[in-house]
């Protein structure tokens, strides 16, 4: 059976995941997609060969056989979308973050158990073979107990004031670079720990981007129940040095990493270990996996839940810098 997707949110982060579904055309295919800017729309709809077009997502879900939906909006109006697609019974893809507060939180964790329908995150950085790679050796064992993660995701944004829009407004983004691409680098940590996050603390840096109500740059730390620390680094102010690690693990036996790509590993007193692995469009994989887990029935990497401990651990960084202090999750 072919899934019949909803697109809701047609700008450009939606160009990744409407060329993930055209990876898979006979598993899954838009069919109708939604955006109060109608020239989106339009190009969307073009994109995917005729989908039927919407201005009110409460129309397409009311007046379309669509099986699940796509979010792809900005933050501020990612809350009440799934909540709307979940009280219509539709499964959901929704693009980071999953919401802006433990409230909204709240409310989509309700509204998602209590329809039976299914949540995925789109965490696509978790697609990453090296990333698939580390944590099937975290978990064999191979480095004993974890002591330290440490995840990072900077580039030069280009942002001004001219071409920033939504982002550059607190109200509508939920903070600044933190909460965006800042949320990889937290769901990565959160992923590789395998661990319930206990305590962070953070600070905030506005290098560049003075223009921006929230941060440009970020750098937070994380306690975990298993006892290990967590740290992440991100920014939209540099490039960062060129040794710079996507990620990397420090652990009773040894040790691994990626710059994004390939795997290292070396256990103490042993030669290191070069795992070489593909390139992978990780969006194409994530919307792959979407559609899997609809047809097998099969729980996603990371739902609601996942999702909400990642917010949580952001919102707390954020509690955090005000409050000048360590905050206990």
């Amino acid at each position: 059976m072919t899934i019949q997707i909803g697109l809701i949110g047609c700008g450009g982060i939606a160009e990744p995941h409407v060329k993930g579904y055209l990876k898979i055309s006979e598993q899954a295919r838009i069919v109708a997609v939604c955006d109060v800017v109608e020239a989106n729309a339009q190009r969307r709809s073009a994109q995917v060969g005729g989908a039927q077009i919407f201005n009110d997502y409460h129309e397409m879900l009311a007046n379309t056989t669509i099986d699940a939906v796509d979010i792809c909006l900005p933050h501020h109006l990612h809350k009440d979308a799934i909540v709307a697609a979940a009280n219509a019974g539709k499964h959901i893809l929704c693009e980071k973050p999953l919401c802006l507060t433990v409230d909204e939180a709240n409310e989509v964790e309700e509204a998602v158990q209590r329809n039976g329908v299914t949540l995925m995150c789109a965490h696509n950085q978790l697609y990453m073979p090296a990333v698939k790679h580390a944590k099937e050796l975290i978990e064999e064992g191979l480095f004993g107990q974890v002591y330290e993660i440490r995840t990072t995701d900077s580039f030069f944004n280009n942002f001004d004031p001219a071409n920033a829009g939504w982002r550059a407004n607190r109200a509508f983004s939920g903070g600044g670079e933190l909460i965006d691409t800042g949320y990889h680098p937290t769901y990565l940590l959160l992923y590789l720990a395998g661990s319930t996050p206990t305590e962070v603390t953070a600070m905030l840096s506005s290098h560049r981007l003075h223009f921006m109500d929230g941060e440009d740059s970020a750098q937070v730390l994380v306690r975990f129940a298993n006892g290990a620390v967590g740290s992440l680094v991100t920014s939209w102010a540099y490039d960062p040095a060129s040794v710079t690690e996507k990620f990397s693990v420090v652990a009773e036996k040894g040790a691994l990493y990626s710059y994004g790509s390939d795997l290292f590993y070396k256990l103490r007193g042993q030669e290191q270990v070069k795992i070489e692995l593909p390139e992978v469009d990780t969006f194409a994989a994530e919307i792959a996996d979407f559609i899997s887990c609809l047809q097998e029935k099969r729980r996603p990497i990371n739902t609601e839940v996942e999702g909400i401990d990642v917010l949580k651990v952001i919102l707390g960084a954020y509690q955090s810098v005000a409050e000048k202090r360590i905050v206990t999750l």
